[in-house]
C-alpha cells in the first residue's frame, strides 16, 4: 500500500508539477547575474551588447549554473579562433513573447535582404546581404518563406543563400531546435566563403548560434559566432569586425521580426 502511494505521488508530480515548473518565465538577472550595470544598459538598448574578441581570446559572457544554456561549449568544441558574443533583450510589446514568436521571427529569411551595415572601406552604410532566400538542399531552386506558423515544431532544418556584399553568394544550413525554455537557431556555412580569389572560410568554419527565450522583461536574444580563417586572410580583413557586423545584422533582423509579431 505504501509503495502504491509513492507511485501515485510520482505520477502526479510528472503529470502536473513538472510541466508547471517548466513553464516558469525567468528573469534576465537570474540567467546573467554577473553582467555589469553598464553592460545591462546596452543589453536593453536597441543595439544590444556585442563583444568581439581578438584571436584565441575566450568568451566572457557567463550564464548562471543550471540555466540549460550551453552556447559556450557548443562553439568551443568547434575550435574557432575568432569569437563574437552578444546579448539583447527585446521588450514585450503589449503582451509577453512566446517561443512561437521566436520561431516565426527566425523564419523570415527574406527580411535579411537589404539590411544595412557600416562599411569601413566604402565609408558609408550599405546592404550587407543584397539577397536572402531559402533554397532547396541541392541549391538549385529558391523557396518562399512560409506563412506564419501556428504550431511550434520540435526541430527543423532549412537551407539559405545570402548574397553577401563582400563575399558574393554564400550558402548556409540553419538548424532550428526547441529546448526546455527557449529555441536555438544554428547557422553554418555549407560551402567555402571566398574574397576575390582567396578562400576566407572553408566549409563549416563559420557558425552563428542564436538562442531566444521569453523572459519577464521581453525576449532574450543571446548569440555567439565563431570563425576560422588563415593568418594570411586575417591580414587582409579585420576578422572580429567582419563577424561583429554580420552578427549585428542578424540581431537587428531578429529584433525587428519580434517587434512585428
Amino acid at each position: 500500500m505504501q509503495k502504491m502511494k509513492y507511485f501515485i505521488f510520482i505520477i502526479c508530480y510528472l503529470l502536473f508539477i513538472t510541466p508547471l515548473s517548466a513553464q516558469i518565465t525567468r528573469s534576465f538577472n537570474s540567467i546573467f547575474p554577473s553582467i555589469t550595470e553598464e553592460q545591462r544598459e546596452l543589453v536593453f538598448s536597441d543595439e544590444g551588447l556585442v563583444l568581439a574578441h581578438a584571436k584565441n581570446q575566450p568568451l566572457t559572457i557567463r550564464t548562471s549554473f543550471g540555466t540549460g544554456i550551453d552556447l559556450h561549449n557548443i562553439i568551443s568544441r568547434a575550435g574557432f579562433p575568432y569569437l563574437v558574443e552578444s546579448l539583447l533583450v527585446v521588450p514585450n510589446n503589449g503582451r509577453p513573447f512566446t517561443n512561437l514568436d521566436a520561431y516565426n521571427a527566425l523564419g523570415r529569411i527574406a527580411d535579411l535582404s537589404g539590411r544595412l551595415y557600416s562599411s569601413h572601406s566604402r565609408g558609408e552604410e550599405v546592404p550587407l546581404f543584397q539577397e536572402a532566400t531559402r533554397i532547396t538542399s541541392d541549391r538549385r531552386n529558391n523557396l518562399p518563406d512560409p506563412p506564419r506558423a501556428s504550431v511550434l515544431p520540435q526541430s527543423e532544418t532549412i537551407f539559405v543563400r545570402l548574397r553577401d556584399a563582400n563575399f558574393g553568394n554564400t550558402f548556409y544550413r540553419a538548424d532550428f531546435t526547441r529546448g526546455f525554455q527557449g529555441v536555438t537557431f544554428n547557422l553554418t556555412n555549407t560551402r567555402n566563403i571566398s574574397y576575390l580569389l582567396f578562400t576566407v572560410m572553408r566549409e563549416e568554419r563559420f557558425n552563428a548560434i542564436l538562442y531566444l527565450e521569453p523572459l519577464e522583461e521581453g525576449m532574450l536574444v543571446y548569440s555567439v559566432a565563431g570563425a576560422d580563417v588563415s593568418d594570411f586572410i586575417a591580414g587582409m580583413i579585420h576578422i572580429p569586425s567582419a563577424i561583429s557586423k554580420r552578427l549585428e545584422v542578424f540581431i537587428g533582423w531578429v529584433s525587428d521580426g519580434l517587434k512585428s509579431m
